[in-house]
């Protein structure tokens, strides 16, 4: 993954996360607004109706105002404004409460205005662990100086009613923790892998380029050898030496190709685009593996028929695209290589293929093997080696260019490569 993307899901993932904290945020703090709203209204009404009740039962009016008063967030205070009976005051309590659905524990006491003083009645528990009750029934029941005649009631378990009430927003909320947090430790692992690829590219670049320096000197110790009088009058010696410049050769496509895919995943690759005529370079190209098809007595064929065989390309990865194609072909062939090249125009693109009768590819494999790294399992085939980089180079190169290659196989039928250029245009 590259570095802007990745920054581009830490920004956008940190945005999302503030937004959701805070609609969640606000969607838990109005529903604790609201559930505490329903808790002092129905808490006032069952009070007012009690009010009402002793004002009955005893005949005295009721002050025309502030008859329920909210202390605190669970104490009220009833302005009377008479003496109050505790047994009918316990009665009407009971009633209006359970009338209004308010089945929680509460406590009630009498103020006492020859005393100034609460005098604590009785605690009416609903289903509450004994110690529970037994640390709220220690609570004393402040005064209120405006009344001289109230009762008090306080609801010790306001605060455990409203949440109860709020139980399906507190559950989706510890959903939404959950998955932020769940976010938040893939965020992590993203980071850290990105950092152990970096550092694993870095290493591999690094690598790469030490191997260049003994390469060269190879390659050069390797000319040498071929170039002496007495090598070249011993076969045996000058086979070995050209085993040797081949294999180099070979190490040294290798390393190039490590390096120019590096280059691509860091965006630092640049193409040196120039006009080229794809049928000079397959004829160049056959004649430099028509060794290779002649020591397996394979058979290649070409049906070149693109009129306009132009295209806009880089010269040097065009050929390294061929080359990777035909070894490919030769390499996954079955005992004698078949391989056919085509070319042929269609309006302004020019499609090239390069088909094998080879051992062919699964289809659960085919959408893999552009993957770096990945090399499709061949079975009993042990003569196969690699490293997984040519299909993965090949679609790498096309992308750069602004071509597509497509795939086609069937097992032990073959493979055909196919991939589709824009031509170039005529004065370039």
């Amino acid at each position: 993954m590259k570095k802007n993307t990745i920054k581009g899901v830490v920004l956008f993932g940190s945005l999302a996360i503030t937004g959701i904290l805070f609609i969640q945020s606000y969607l838990v703090w109005t529903t604790w607004n609201l559930e505490e709203g329903k808790f002092h209204e129905k808490a006032r009404i069952a009070l007012l109706n009690v009010a009402i009740g002793l004002s009955e039962l005893n005949d005295f009016p009721l002050p025309s105002q502030n008859l329920v008063t909210q202390i605190a967030s669970d104490y009220y205070v009833v302005n009377i404004n008479n003496v109050i009976d505790a047994n009918n005051l316990e009665f009407f309590l009971q009633k209006e409460l359970e009338a209004v659905a308010l089945q929680e524990s509460y406590e009630y006491g009498i103020y006492d205005c020859a005393n100034r003083e609460m005098v604590y009645g009785k605690f009416i528990e609903y289903p509450i662990s004994s110690a529970e009750r037994e640390k709220l029934e220690k609570a004393e029941l402040p005064t209120y100086d405006e009344f001289e005649y109230y009762f008090g009631v306080r609801f010790p378990n306001r605060t455990s009613y409203v949440l109860g009430n709020m139980r399906l927003t507190i559950v989706f909320s510890s959903i939404l923790i959950i998955t932020i947090l769940f976010f938040l430790f893939a965020i992590f692992v993203i980071l850290r892998q990105k950092l152990l690829s970096d550092m694993q590219k870095d290493f591999i670049n690094n690598m790469t380029h030490e191997f260049k320096t003994p390469i060269s000197t190879i390659r050069i110790a390797a000319e040498v050898f071929l170039k002496d009088k007495n090598v070249q009058q011993d076969l045996r010696l000058s086979r070995y030496a050209q085993i040797i410049k081949d294999q180099n050769i070979r190490l040294n496509e290798q390393v190039e190709k490590v390096l120019q895919l590096a280059k691509i995943e860091k965006d630092s690759f640049k193409l040196n685009l120039e006009k080229v005529n794809i049928h000079d370079l397959i004829y160049e190209i056959i004649a430099n593996t028509e060794i290779k098809m002649q020591e397996q007595a394979g058979h290649l064929s070409l049906q070149l028929k693109a009129e306009n065989p132009y295209v806009q390309a880089d010269l040097l990865h065009l050929n390294n695209i061929l080359h990777n194609l035909l070894d490919n072909a030769i390499k996954y062939s079955k005992s004698i290589p078949e391989i056919t090249i085509r070319t042929k125009n269609k309006g302004n693109r020019l499609f090239l293929s390069v088909e094998d009768k080879g051992i062919g590819i699964p289809k659960e494999h085919q959408s893999k093997v552009f993957n770096k790294f990945y090399r499709v399992p061949t079975g009993n085939v042990h003569n196969v080696k690699g490293f997984g980089l040519g299909l993965f180079y090949i679609k790498n190169i096309c992308n750069v260019h602004g071509w597509r290659v497509l795939l086609q196989s069937e097992p032990n039928i073959g493979t055909t490569i196919i991939i589709n250029m824009k031509v170039a245009e005529s004065g370039n």
